[in-house]
């Protein structure tokens, strides 16, 4: 597969996949009618907002794989912490289980972490690129703990 066709696969899983999870949660989300704590961004941005970091996601991603750098370890880290990413919106939003949501993506948080770490180690760029998005999900683990105390 050339460059393009590897970037193209590689941006269109976590894009597409949170797509589809932001489809099958949208008639559950009740944000705005939670009590917010401060810094509470609008519900518009956050489809914005992760569709930016699932596109950095592909692009670190498909960085190693341009440059065959992904071994088994980075591989299950991506897609492990892929999943648990995919998965916090539905215990959130439909199952509506906010205490155990906070430790979730505090478990997410750790393995952001880690694969932050094994991507800078087998290129900075992989790596330096997945920066908002431990921001983003740090900040959301907050937003997460602050609406599970004032609901």
């Amino acid at each position: 597969m050339n460059k393009i066709g590897i970037y193209v696969k590689a941006i269109l899983i976590p894009v597409i996949a949170g797509g589809i999870i932001g489809f099958l949660i949208s008639p559950f989300i009740d944000y705005n009618t939670l009590n917010m704590p401060p810094l509470a961004p609008p519900a518009i941005l956050f489809p914005i907002i992760w569709t930016i970091l699932y596109i950095l996601m592909g692009v670190s991603y498909g960085i190693l794989e341009i440059k065959n750098l992904n071994n088994d370890d980075i591989k299950k880290d991506y897609y492990i912490q892929l999943g648990f990413n995919l998965l916090w919106p539905i215990l959130f939003f439909i199952f509506k289980w906010r205490l155990f949501s906070f430790f979730w993506i505090l478990l997410l948080d750790l393995m952001i972490i880690r694969m932050i770490m094994n991507f800078y180690n087998a290129n900075k760029i992989s790596g330096l690129l997945q920066i908002p998005y431990l921001l983003w999900s740090i900040f959301a683990t907050y937003l997460n703990l602050g609406i599970y105390f004032l609901n």
